[in-house]
């Protein structure tokens, strides 16, 4: 799943990203986008090509088609359950999936929560990626932040697996 799927990190790093993996026959597994945002899958679509057009051209017609059969989307809020709900829909019977949290640091905890809340995945708030770019620091700028973040996401990802009766 990748969080914040509509943004300009998704647009500028990951989505070209994506598109390498495909070409290298590295990515073979959907890749759910989740946003606020209510778009269609043309306009997500649209938004990845021109992220790759952008980032160095499409030089493999084949592996962005591919690329964009792999793409789905869900629509909705972090804070609303119904959001969690319909990702749990969509992963169907996949095990163990990757979150990709590309999002504002402030979104990290609520994000976390809801996972663990819809019991996505056992271990989902274990394995949760924060987003980081080259030379973003998805925690913030001051040591204080940094750890106030930290404390945030281990104390959110503890609660969840405490409540479902986890260590």
């Amino acid at each position: 799943m990748l969080f914040g799927v509509t943004g300009d990190l998704a647009h500028k790093m990951i989505f070209p990203a994506l598109y390498a993996m495909v070409k290298s026959g590295a990515l073979k597994v959907p890749v759910i986008g989740v946003a606020f945002p209510k778009w269609s899958p043309a306009r997500l679509h649209k938004r990845v090509t021109d992220s790759i057009r952008r980032s160095g051209g499409i030089d493999d017609k084949r592996a962005l088609r591919h690329l964009l059969s792999l793409i789905s989307y869900v629509n909705g809020d972090y804070k609303d359950p119904a959001t969690f709900a319909a990702l749990k829909k969509a992963l169907g019977s996949s095990r163990r999936p990757a979150h990709y949290l590309a999002i504002p640091p402030s979104l990290f905890e609520t994000v976390i929560q809801g996972i663990g809340a819809a019991k996505l995945d056992r271990r989902c708030a274990r394995h949760c990626r924060k987003a980081v770019g080259r030379d973003l620091d998805p925690r913030g700028s001051s040591i204080a932040s940094r750890v106030r973040c930290s404390r945030k996401t281990r104390s959110s990802a503890s609660t969840t697996s405490l409540e479902r009766g986890g260590s």
